[in-house]
């Protein structure tokens, strides 16, 4: 019996990449040709116009005029790249699905090798990760490898250190994901997570090929605390030790301040410092608020039931 053609989804979230995608599909056209020549494969692309306010949709529509295989879906706003992805993931049709960025920092060739351990081992998903974090400056790469560390000890799941999004998954991995309909999504804690065996593909960091990141420090930051939040509750464990250590604290002040006055008499020397102890416990306390309020504006977004996109126009090939 003839083996049955495999086809792998390629999903590609984009948000204002106009100068790009031209180069991107370019790059992943000459894949497929060796690829489809290499394994009889066919390739679908998803790509995800996230919000643009450039010319991304107006290329994706001409592309998708040319050629068959290129499919998108446009948001009616910018829902951040998560969305994107579990968009393209509950699109996918192919028997293998790869989420790659547009930028080609991700290296297209590497699906050869994602591809061909896929069929030939018992390997669920490969998954690429960088060794290095050359042309990023030296305070986010530190913060960077911070988070990852962080993350591992306080938290059930193992996300590597330089984890990209640039992997390519099994059916039955992708249907696990898709099954987590979970609001506030981390999607490389939701891979550790959903478990499945996954090989990693370590490669040198590879600067933007045109554009500008859509990723500040600031957002990279929020994003880690978002992953922080969804994978571990040690942030709430951390805030009551806190006030468990800063109530000791006070009981012992109180004890030292009676002693020092039924022995020495002084009972009002001391404002500066207490004036310096009420606010750092007003500040410990406005902390520890955080925390926990951070956990309920994410419950609060979970029970609202919200979509996770909404999507304006869409080219789906049947």
């Amino acid at each position: 019996m003839e083996k049955k053609q495999d086809k792998i989804s390629i999903i590609v979230p984009c948000h204002n990449e106009q100068e790009v995608l031209p180069l991107f599909l370019e790059e992943v056209e000459k894949i497929y040709k060796q690829m489809n020549e290499k394994y009889n494969v066919e390739f679908e692309y998803i790509f995800i116009d996230d919000g643009s306010k450039d010319k991304t949709l107006s290329i994706l529509k001409e592309y998708a005029e040319k050629n068959s295989r290129v499919n998108y879906l446009s948001f009616s706003r910018n829902f951040g790249k998560e969305a994107g992805m579990y968009a393209g993931l509950q699109h996918a049709k192919g028997d293998y699905v790869v989420i790659m960025d547009v930028d080609l920092q991700d290296p297209p060739e590497l699906m050869d090798e994602m591809y061909k351990t896929l069929i030939e081992t018992d390997y669920d998903c490969v998954a690429s990760c960088r060794v290095d974090r050359k042309g990023e400056s030296k305070i986010r790469s530190a913060f960077a490898h911070s988070f990852y560390k962080i993350i591992r000890k306080i938290s059930k799941v193992d996300i590597v250190d330089g984890a990209r999004d640039f992997r390519m998954m099994t059916r039955q991995m992708v249907d696990s994901i898709v099954s987590l309909e979970e609001y506030n999504r981390f999607s490389k804690g939701i891979f550790a997570w959903v478990g499945f065996k996954t090989k990693w593909i370590p490669f040198e960091n590879i600067n933007r090929k045109a554009g500008t990141t859509k990723w500040s420090f600031w957002s990279l930051l929020i994003y880690a605390i978002d992953g922080i939040l969804a994978f571990s509750t040690a942030p709430l464990a951390l805030s009551a030790i806190l006030g468990i250590i800063l109530c000791v604290i006070a009981i012992i002040m109180v004890f030292v301040i009676i002693g020092k006055t039924l022995i020495f008499g002084d009972d009002v020397a001391g404002w500066p410092s207490l004036a310096c102890i009420m606010c750092f416990t007003s500040g410990m306390s406005m902390f520890c608020n955080g925390i926990i309020g951070l956990y309920v504006s994410k419950t609060y977004s979970e029970v609202k039931k919200r979509p996770q996109y909404i999507i304006k126009t869409k080219h789906i090939n049947e």
